[in-house]
Parts: structure tokens; C-alpha cells; sequence
């Protein structure tokens, strides 16, 4: 069980930070997988108070809160309208609604875990994370960064450019509610292409190309998923990821290229 020694709400984020950066503090979001675990905390920081917990929308960009919930992405009408929908897609596997309520997008964000849906979706779009110290960062590069138990930095929010690229996603689980064996987002802008390959087991990669070099959707779809390395673990082998990974990239281009899915 997770314990910690103090709780602290806090009134701003200079004051997160610089709790923060006590090697014994750890900034929480929904606490949904840290309350599994055996870690113990002398302190832990909540950011709930400082208004984060929003979508906001305007002409150029969306710009999603650190302490906006799954749900409120499952359910936002901007957001999946924009985007064909990749968001309630890639959300309404996670568990159930009650966690969905629960689970934070900066939490997802941030730990950058290999099995997340979330940071799957955002790889393949023009999206970026604000932080508190390191500003703003294309999130390709923060999901690149590995992750350090020093990094003290706080994740204010996630921005995502409206630049008219169309998306499209998909995962494979070994039953509905489990972590994705393998999680695939597609994106197109004119003759660029954004493949975002999660679950591998390890965190989202992203692969991007044009397409005036192929002749085929089939010819592009492999090299995407040729492009990233897979591995085994408990529900299913790299050859076999791999495998899923070539159909469904192809499947996800045919899809935002308006032509019939083939098997």
C-alpha cells in the first residue's frame, strides 16, 4: 500500500515546485496505479486547486489541463470532432468509467508508461507538454527523454495544434478491459504521414514519412512498423506485435485515405 507522511494542497505552481524538488515529494494526479504500489512518500503535492482541470478550445490549438480526467477526453466534443474520434477511441478500453474519472492526463503524460493509450494518440499528433521549468516541449522529444526518478519538473498541460492532419487509432487486448498488447495511431497531412506505435511493450515510438517514395499504402504500412522494435512479455511476443503492427498501421492508413479496410 502507498503511504505517505504529509499531504499538501497547494496555492500556486511555484509553491509545487519547489516542494517538488525534495527528493522525498512526489506530485500525484488520480493516484490510480500509485496506490498499488509499496512506495512510501514524506510528502506528496496536489495540484487539484489550481484550476487544471479543464479543456480549453480556440482557433489554433487545444490546451488540455495536467488535472483533467480520461473521461473528460473520452467525452469532449471539440476534441473528438476534430479529431475522427481517436480520443474516446483511445480511452474507453482504460478499465472502466469510475478509473477513467479518476486517472489524470498529466499522470498518463508523464510517466510516459509503455502500455499508455494517451501518450499513443498525442505522438502522432502536432502536440506539445508545457512545463513548469522546462517550457514548452514537442512531446516526440519528452516521450524520447528517459525517465529519471530526479527529474523534478511539473507538467502544467498539453497542447495540441490544430493543423488539419486526420487520425485514426486502434489497440489489441487480450480482453476488453486489460492493458493493450499492442496500441497504433495514424495520422495524415497532405503527403506526411505520423505512425505512433504503443505497447510495444515499451513507451509509444513515432515514425514519420512521406509518401511519394511508395507506391502502395501495403508498402508504406510495413516499413512503419518495420521502423520500431517489439518485445515479449506475458501477453504476446515481438513477433507477434510485429505482425498486428503491419496490419494495423495499413488498416489505419486505408481508413483516413476514405478506401475499404482489406484484411
Amino acid at each position: 500500500m502507498f503511504r505517505a507522511d504529509d499531504y499538501v494542497k497547494v496555492t500556486s505552481l511555484a509553491e509545487a515546485y519547489e516542494l517538488c524538488q525534495k527528493r522525498s515529494s512526489l506530485v500525484v494526479g488520480g493516484m490510480v496505479w500509485l496506490k498499488m504500489t509499496n512506495v512510501t512518500k514524506r510528502m506528496v503535492i496536489d495540484l487539484s486547486g489550481l484550476g487544471l482541470d479543464q479543456i480549453e478550445e480556440n482557433e489554433e490549438e487545444f490546451s488540455i489541463g495536467a488535472m483533467c480526467s480520461l473521461r473528460q477526453l473520452e467525452i469532449h466534443e471539440g476534441l473528438n470532432t476534430y479529431f475522427g474520434g481517436i480520443f474516446k477511441e483511445c480511452t474507453r478500453h482504460i478499465v472502466g468509467v469510475q478509473m477513467r474519472n479518476c486517472a489524470t492526463v498529466g499522470g498518463s503524460v508523464y510517466a510516459r508508461f509503455g502500455f499508455s493509450d494517451i501518450l499513443t494518440c498525442l505522438l502522432a499528433l502536432d502536440a506539445y507538454v508545457e512545463l513548469y521549468h522546462g517550457g514548452m516541449v514537442p512531446i516526440k522529444e519528452f516521450a524520447a527523454r528517459p525517465v529519471h526518478r530526479d527529474d523534478r519538473d511539473i507538467l502544467v498541460r498539453v497542447v495540441i495544434k490544430k493543423d488539419g492532419r486526420k487520425a485514426a487509432y486502434i489497440s489489441q487486448r487480450n480482453s476488453s478491459t486489460d492493458f493493450p498488447l499492442l496500441a497504433v495511431c495514424a495520422a495524415n497531412l497532405g503527403n506526411q504521414w505520423f505512425v505512433s506505435i504503443g505497447a510495444r511493450p515499451a513507451k509509444a515510438a513515432l515514425v514519420e514519412f512521406t509518401e511519394d517514395n511508395f507506391d502502395t499504402i501495403k508498402e508504406m504500412a510495413k516499413q512503419a512498423a518495420d521502423a520500431v522494435s517489439y518485445g515479449d512479455n506475458t501477453r504476446g511476443s515481438g513477433q507477434y506485435r510485429h505482425s498486428l503492427a503491419v496490419v494495423y498501421v495499413r488498416r489505419l492508413m486505408e481508413r483516413l485515405k476514405g478506401r475499404s479496410v482489406s484484411r
